[in-house]
């Protein structure tokens, strides 16, 4: 197994990303495990020297995810001291044939800049890296001990994307093109962890200015049928 080289790479920056997938009613995460050490983490990588960050993130999450295209948001940078935990490193780098003594780069102390995206999880089929086991996907309430201060990151993720939850759904991946106002409820529940009232949710979402509607959605049922809407992009509401 190659060695990645401290000469393609930027020197002590990497990026960690939360990746929140929707699932019916439920939120999940994408989670990776290490091969052959049962460690757990956030998906994430090193930034290449004639990279742009984004970029990096982008070709991370494309490579684990098969998406492109992906909604990123940058939400915090990570540079604790304690967070530098060598001997982690050094086991993973063993348990996966690396010749630690040509990797002692990524030994060193790392600062490391979080990003969050959100994506609906029925699209993914997640792509396990060189170094991983698994790649896959685990509710929000039922994470496994993670590495580092993954969790920290993690907790914070969720707390600025419920800070920004009306204007980071529009133009994410976690819906359908076109959606009903219950899917569009049923997703803000998932992501505040908490139950809404359907009628002051409605009325909040349509006088947003945020929605577009488009035809009803018929089933064949006998029920009344809800409209679809699209979140409005620039130009749709003038």
């Amino acid at each position: 197994m190659q060695v990645p080289r401290p000469s393609d790479y930027l020197p002590h920056l990497a990026y960690d990303s939360v990746v929140f997938g929707f699932a019916g009613e439920q939120l999940r995460i994408l989670i990776l495990e290490y091969r052959n050490t049962g460690y757990h983490a956030l998906p994430g990588g090193f930034v290449g020297r004639d990279e742009n960050l984004d970029e990096a993130v982008r070709r991370g999450l494309r490579e684990r995810t098969g998406l492109d295209n992906l909604h990123l948001q940058q939400f915090h940078t990570f540079g604790s001291t304690r967070r530098h935990q060598p001997e982690v490193m050094r086991t993973i780098l063993s348990a996966n044939g690396f010749p630690v003594d040509q990797a002692e780069w990524m030994l060193d102390r790392f600062i490391t800049v979080g990003y969050y995206s959100l994506i609906n999880y029925h699209l993914v089929t997640p792509r396990p890296d060189a170094l991983s086991d698994s790649l896959k996907w685990y509710a929000i309430d039922e994470l496994p001990p993670l590495l580092w201060d993954h969790r920290e990151m993690v907790d914070k993720a969720l707390y600025t994307l419920r800070r920004n939850l009306d204007t980071m759904l529009i133009g994410t991946n976690m819906l359908p093109e076109r959606f009903t106002i219950k899917q569009l409820q049923q997703v803000t529940e998932a992501i505040l962890g908490e139950k809404l009232h359907r009628t002051s949710f409605q009325r909040r979402m349509l006088s947003s200015g945020n929605l577009l509607r488009h035809e009803k959605l018929y089933t064949g049922g006998s029920h009344k049928a809800p409209y679809l809407y699209s979140f409005v992009t620039a130009g749709e509401g003038d």
